[in-house]
């Protein structure tokens, strides 16, 4: 068995920033999308804004395909679970979002939104045992409360201003925000389904989601008759979908190839923090200091994340397996002739290696502690 205690490659010595920085970039996207899809989905069907939203970022999947020799490419194997990914992430995630946002403010929504991390986290710690020591359950909790802190904020706002209002208004608000959670819970299924997908192509797992979550919701559209929407509707809606869901996908998987499942569900937590200033921005007059201090939470969960450095001495068992990989990352040192530049993905094998650095729970990395 090879020996190495100081790999020459292992000089990184915040491997969870790059895994961090794509799930925050991820968050930043989907973030904003939630309040421009209120505004530009007023009037028109669940079902409908849905279609719309992953029509958009089917088309963004396939601009961002990869050949085969950069990333690896789905297999048959893969369509169930893509199926499943579909079913929860690309018709019940949206449609539930799509219907609570005509029914709740954009503020609201946005915040509730921030519950999906504790989905995904419980999750992941549930189906792949992700190891997560006391830092990375410090910022996860942080992130946690910061979100809590954001949603009982709003929801004690919400309860100021329905006294004065009347009840079915306060009904309808809470059964919105009831559908948002509901979304939130779908999206936690679908972030633990994809991990598993997170070697493939980015490109085609959103493509071949979307696709299939476009195909759905088309039919049920058509099915409940819902009205066309209007050319201006339905081109914005395409374009939040494609950056909002579609590029913010993409990113998402990378974050979850580089730093596991659960702390990038973690660190997404972020982005209703961000829809929710843009929901301000965009009139939604409800900024408050407990959204500041919500605010304040997330972002030092955030930092604890991007600062993590777990290292020990560990062994790598053989392993083989197919996903794009550098031969400078200190894993995959099997000989090509001639030796490849950069990124390539191919079938390939992991002897047997001890050694220690710093590392997070990548597909390398899935001992147990």
């Amino acid at each position: 068995m090879k020996h190495d205690t100081h790999h020459r490659h292992h000089k990184k010595s915040l491997p969870a920033l790059r895994g961090g920085v794509l799930a925050l970039l991820a968050a930043a996207l989907f973030g904003i999308s939630t309040p421009l899809v209120q505004h530009m989905g007023q009037g028109l069907g669940a079902f409908s804004t849905a279609a719309l939203l992953y029509a958009g970022a089917a088309s963004m999947g396939a601009v961002l395909r990869q050949p085969v020799e950069r990333e690896a490419a789905l297999r048959l194997a893969d369509v169930p679970r893509l199926a499943w990914m579909a079913l929860f992430g690309a018709a019940i995630g949206p449609v539930a979002l799509a219907w609570g946002l005509q029914h709740t403010s954009g503020t609201s929504a946005s915040l509730m939104l921030a519950l999906e991390a504790l989905f995904t986290a419980a999750l992941a710690r549930w189906c792949y045992g992700e190891v997560m020591d006391r830092r990375v359950w410090t910022a996860m909790g942080l992130l946690l409360a910061g979100g809590l802190v954001l949603v009982v904020n709003r929801g004690l706002n919400g309860a100021a201003a329905l006294a004065a209002s009347d009840a079915t208004a306060g009904m309808a608000g809470l059964l919105g925000l009831l559908a948002v959670l509901a979304a939130t819970a779908a999206w936690g299924v679908d972030n633990t389904l994809s991990r598993a997908l997170a070697e493939r192509d980015p490109g085609q797992v959103v493509l071949g989601k979307s696709l299939l979550g476009v195909a759905a919701t088309t039919a049920l559209a058509v099915a409940a008759g819902e009205p066309l929407p209007h050319w201006t509707a339905a081109l914005a809606l395409l374009a939040i979908g494609g950056c909002g869901y579609g590029l913010s996908l993409r990113l998402y998987l990378l974050a979850q190839r580089a730093f596991g499942a659960a702390r990038t569900g973690s660190v997404f937590a972020f982005a209703p923090f961000i829809g929710a200033l843009l929901a301000i921005a965009m009139g939604d007059r409800s900024l408050s200091p407990g959204t500041a201090v919500g605010g304040g939470l997330m972002l030092a969960g955030i930092l604890l994340h991007l600062a993590e450095r777990h290292a020990h001495a560990h062994e790598h068992q053989p392993l083989d397996h197919e996903h794009a990989h550098r031969h400078d990352d200190g894993h995959h040192d099997h000989i090509h002739t001639p030796m490849p530049v950069g990124e390539h993905s191919h079938p390939h094998r992991h002897t047997p290696i001890r050694h220690s650095h710093a590392h997070v729970p990548d597909a390398h990395h899935v001992h147990t502690h």
